[in-house]
């Protein structure tokens, strides 16, 4: 709650600081009105001027029927001249306006490449420089975005095809019979572990979107969490046993109060990354440790680290570090983990320096 209200006054006081700026827009609105009208009282009042000199406007009037008449007629006239005023100053000033509306059209017709670059004049309004430096992150960020998740579909294609084809494969071979009964093992246990994989991707995707969308914790309750992360190391067993890690796990007993099903994601893709990251006969670190109002938990891994320009990506969704694809994954895990940790108003950070990468969750917890 108490976060909720420093968000609001931080963003009451950002309006306050912005709405300086944004002001000159309403004086140039208000100085192409202003404009047009003495436009059009000086043009007016010069040809008034001229005709009553040439005694054209008492010929007018002699020839209409009333004062009226020639009121209308330069009532008539003033509106023309006003709106002829008004249309060719709204066209010189209002073209940063045109400019914008044409490359939004551009960017929701999927043209991501799009920016704003207005004249030198007018990239001096702060309000211009405002609006299009708004818009150029905005594109940028699609563009990004629209990059990855092409990446994404290509990959998750890819991957997801691979445990499909040898799935075939060796049932192929079963059903073709003449085997040995260690052969048969062999492949049943192939088949079993790309289906589990499969599994574990369609999850990952399946968890995320439902995680995008969710807005307050409606499912929390306390536990302990040290046994939560003693199960999660218990569930992926058979995953550091396989590359002969050493699982170094030096933790109090911790309860907290917090959806145990999203935290359980949580541990699982940290411990998941780190077993996939570590090298063989490497080693894990878990650890925890209450600072004031928060409890740190950090799980740590031996390995290559990751370079300091890919540290602020790698929590991007569809996002993986690893370029070459040469270990498993879709870029989904930690994006799931910042979004978890952000429902439950704490933070994740990322360390990783001298062949050592540090995952550390704060979460808000008291004392019992």
């Amino acid at each position: 709650m108490s976060n909720n209200k420093s968000n609001m006054k931080k963003n009451r006081k950002m309006l306050h600081q912005d709405r300086p700026h944004r002001g000159s827009l309403t004086l140039i609105f208000t100085g192409i009105v202003l404009g047009s009208l003495l436009i059009t009282v000086i043009i007016v009042g010069i040809a008034m001027y001229l005709l009553a000199g040439a005694e054209i406007i008492s010929g007018l009037s002699a020839s209409m029927s009333s004062t009226t008449s020639v009121l209308l007629f330069f009532a008539l006239f003033s509106l023309v001249v006003g709106f002829l005023t008004a249309f060719i100053l709204s066209r010189v000033l209002l073209k940063p306006v045109n400019m914008l509306i044409n490359s939004m059209n551009r960017l929701a017709q999927g043209d991501y490449r799009v920016r704003l670059a207005p004249s030198p004049w007018w990239s001096r309004q702060p309000f211009v420089a405002e609006i299009c430096g708004s818009f150029n992150r905005m594109a940028e960020e699609l563009e990004n975005t629209e990059v990855l998740r092409s990446d994404f579909v290509n990959n998750f294609s890819h991957e997801f095809k691979t445990p499909i084809v040898s799935i075939a494969g060796f049932a192929k071979l079963l059903l073709r019979g003449r085997l040995s009964d260690e052969q048969k093992k062999e492949y049943l246990a192939v088949i079993e572990e790309e289906s589990l994989r499969l599994s574990e991707m369609a999850t990952n995707v399946l968890n995320l979107t439902r995680v995008e969308n969710q807005t307050i914790l409606t499912d929390t309750g306390c536990f302990n969490l040290s046994e939560q992360l003693r199960s999660c190391v218990l569930l992926l067993s058979r995953k550091w046993e396989k590359k002969a890690l050493e699982i170094d796990f030096e933790m109090d007993e911790y309860n907290v109060t917090a959806s145990e099903e999203l935290l359980k994601q949580v541990w699982i893709n940290l411990l998941d990354n780190a077993i996939k990251f570590a090298p063989p006969h490497g080693v894990i670190a878990i650890t925890a440790a209450p600072y004031a109002s928060r409890l740190s938990v950090s799980i740590a891994n031996s390995g290559s680290s990751i370079p300091r320009d890919k540290r602020e990506k790698i929590f991007n969704k569809f996002y993986q570090a690893d370029e070459s694809h040469a270990t498993e994954g879709n870029g989904v895990g930690l994006a799931i983990v910042k979004r978890v940790v952000e429902l439950h108003e704490g933070s994740v950070e990322v360390e990783s320096k001298d062949d050592r990468t540090v995952f550390t969750v704060n979460l808000p917890w008291t004392s019992n």
